[in-house]
């Protein structure tokens, strides 16, 4: 047994099996609370004085906290790192009223996926002394490059992206570095929300310093540290105990793909996991990545394999929140750095999807760190026999820009979310935001600033996926023009769909119509004249379970409340309805007779059939496989 493991099997713990690490517990939910405090008030601080709409609006930020070892601390939300400040900027060189910056997403470590995510640090001091960080960054309106909002959907290198920006001091000491925000807002075309952005986050994350240095100045750093340590200790145990418990020791595989780059013709990117648990290991769960693409011509590359991917053990890790015992269990989980020792993470050789080669191109790299997510929910469904939600929907950025009602030109980008999957005991949510505490754009706000109405704002029938527990439903928008505008898009799961695990189906997926014509998920500049209405249809998350399986009470109750459409109750779940649409009624012995037609459409031996449905796009991009291999158990 390694010295490190001997040690954390001597610590005390309290009667719940929580070590103590020599802290007080009672301080410890002190400034555990502290903690969330400070980092909403953050938040709070930035949305309410940000100037763009999707800092403000949207909510397309993150703060956190890290201490002066660089371990994040809030586990509410993912954040970016504090790693590549300390490494070009020595802590013993800082000073209060410091603010540093940085974008860079090949020396960001791994924190920073694309250039328009604008990152702030500010120290923490306690007797002149360094003791924390507090950071904020967000996805900002545009930062230059070959489009407006700074994410061209064929670009070939990230100079096309926009200005990259290595870390740097922006503030020295509370001075502003004026050089630099005026490169910076030169390099946007949109500089006064810009500007605002950063001010905002700069003055938010200074006030957080401030707050986190009353609770060093209250109870002393030695007792705050322990504390700390005492966090980030809990969280590892209650993982271990908890979670990874659920999983069965062995090797377990699976792979998930995006369809398109947006410079080669739509294809299988694979992202292939492979993972090893190992109970009786100091780190139990290994996760191997061999078997992912080589890097894309166009945009959707993630360079995750810096700092021992230890951006990427954080992101991944709420996924393993749903093996928890119950909903509310779950919702009591954060994730703060405590995951970070009970993953090994393991990267194929330089120049893949996740291990791409600078210069290459990462504007759209949600197609390959949000497909993880479900990579990691899919080998873990493989594991436990179904125990883990459908696949759910993935951000997608669209919008419109061009010259607004008085001539001045404009950009309106929009985060819309999708359904999540379809779980083992429950429906998924309809219109959830995969980013935490994102949302869309308010009506009232958009029409009062941009050139065009929203007429439709609703739930997208028949998008979630079929199932025992039916995937959560997409949005359905509809924009009218006022004016000639340009339209934009960077989507995933245009072809493919969110997949139905355990005889659950796949959602449909993201489609855009304009006038009656299809939009691919990557556009740039696709015209739309004024008159003209933009159609929006989010993805559906896959179902969970055979839909034949399903209530037929809940069937028509989802028809009653515009959920699922009676051509879908009859062709999807096999039953059939009656009566007037404000009282619809089951057929039972109609239904029994219709679900005895369907069942004797399926495959004889269940034991062959995939696990995974992945929706029929999946052929049309595998040149006619009806599955992957790694879908079957």
């Amino acid at each position: 047994m390694s010295t490190e493991r001997a040690r954390r099997d001597e610590r005390p713990a309290t009667t719940d099996g929580r070590p103590v690490n020599g802290a007080d517990p009672v301080l410890v939910e002190i400034v555990e609370g502290t903690l969330a405090s400070v980092e909403m008030e953050v938040e709070t601080a930035i949305a309410r004085t940000a100037r763009s709409p999707m800092i403000r609006d949207a909510h397309d930020f993150r703060a956190g906290i890290h201490d002066v070892r660089l371990r994040k601390l809030t586990g509410r939300s993912y954040s970016a790192l504090v790693q590549p400040i300390v490494r070009d900027f020595p802590i013993a060189e800082m000073r209060p009223g410091d603010v540093f910056f940085h974008n860079d997403v090949y020396l960001s470590e791994g924190g920073i996926g694309h250039l328009p995510d604008l990152c702030v640090t500010v120290p923490v001091f306690h007797d002149g002394q360094v003791v924390a960080f507090v950071q904020a960054f967000g996805h900002h309106d545009d930062i230059g490059g070959a489009v407006p909002g700074s994410m061209p959907s064929n670009a070939r290198s990230v100079f096309e992206e926009g200005l990259m920006v290595p870390p740097i001091k922006l503030w020295d000491e509370g001075v502003p570095n004026r050089a630099a925000l005026t490169i910076m807002t030169r390099n946007s075309r949109m500089p006064d929300s810009l500007a605002g952005d950063l001010d905002a986050e700069c003055s938010a994350c200074l006030m957080g310093a401030r707050r986190l240095g009353e609770l060093f100045d209250r109870y002393g750093r030695e007792a705050v540290e322990a504390c700390f340590d005492a966090i980030i200790s809990n969280t590892t145990e209650t993982f271990r105990r908890e979670l990874l418990a659920k999983i069965p020791e062995g090797t377990h595989v699976w792979e998930d793909y995006a369809e398109h780059d947006g410079v080669d013709e739509p294809r299988l990117h694979t992202q292939r996991m492979t993972l090893t648990v190992d109970h009786s290991a100091e780190v139990p769960l290994v996760i191997d990545f061999t078997g992912t693409s080589p890097q894309a011509k166009g945009p959707i590359n993630h360079a995750g394999d810096y700092a021992d991917g230890v951006f990427l053990k954080k992101w991944l890790a709420p996924i393993l929140r749903n093996l928890a015992d119950t909903p509310e269990r779950m919702a009591e989980l954060d994730v703060n750095e405590g995951v970070v020792p009970l993953i090994e993470m393991r990267f194929p050789e330089k120049g893949t999807l996740l291990t791409p080669i600078f210069p290459a191109p990462t504007n759209a790299r949600t197609f390959v760190i949000l497909r993880l997510l479900g990579v990691l929910a899919g080998v873990l469904a493989k594991a436990t026999g179904g125990r883990m939600p459908a696949d759910q929907e993935t951000i997608r950025y669209t919008g419109v820009y061009g010259d607004g009602l008085d001539g001045t030109p404009y950009l309106m980008r929009e985060v819309l979310g999708g359904g999540s999957g379809g779980r083992w005991y429950a429906d998924g949510e309809d219109t959830i935001h995969v980013v935490p505490d994102s949302r869309n754009i308010p009506v009232e706000f958009a029409e009062s600033r941009w050139p065009f109405r929203v007429e439709r704002l609703g739930l997208a029938r028949d998008s979630g996926g079929p199932g025992l527990y039916r995937g959560g439903l997409g949005y359905d928008k509809h924009l009218r023009m006022l004016r000639d505008a340009s339209f934009m898009s960077i989507a995933d799961r245009s072809i493919l769909s969110c997949w139905g695990v355990n005889g659950g189906r796949a959602g449909r997926p993201f489609v855009v119509e304009i006038e009656g014509r299809e939009m691919e998920g990557l556009v740039d500049d696709s015209p739309v004249r004024a008159g003209e209405i933009i159609r929006v249809r989010t993805t559906g998350g896959g179902g969970w379970g055979s839909p034949l399986d399903r209530d037929p009470a809940l069937v028509a109750a989802d028809v009653r409340d515009g959920k699922v459409s009676a051509d879908g109750a009859r062709d999807d779940y096999g039953v059939v309805l009656y009566g007037d649409p404000d009282d619809l009624q089951v057929d039972t012995e109609a239904t029994e007779t219709r679900r005895a037609g369907l069942r004797a459409l399926l495959p004889a031996d269940p034991a062959g059939s995939p696990f995974f449905d992945r929706g029929p796009g999946f052929p049309t991009l595998s040149g006619g496989l009806p599955y992957a291999e790694v879908d079957l158990i």
